[in-house]
């Protein structure tokens, strides 16, 4: 699995980090997602797509 991030479109809503706090983060300054770790084991894979999921601007694409 491989995840990207499209931080132009983060509405910086959160809810990635709060639902995988392992790959997502958000910026200080502004909220805006920050990519943690961008190949996310098995362990974290219903955490990844949850965050793709339940993110309001679509901005999380998960591939594989």
């Amino acid at each position: 699995m491989r995840v990207a991030v499209d931080q132009d479109r983060c509405v910086s809503a959160g809810q990635c980090v709060a639902a995988a706090p392992d790959i997502f983060d958000q910026r200080d300054e502004d909220g805006v997602v920050v990519l943690v770790n961008a190949t996310p084991d098995a362990a974290e894979e219903d955490g990844v797509r949850q965050a793709a999921a339940v993110c309001p601007a679509l901005a999380i694409q998960v591939h594989g």
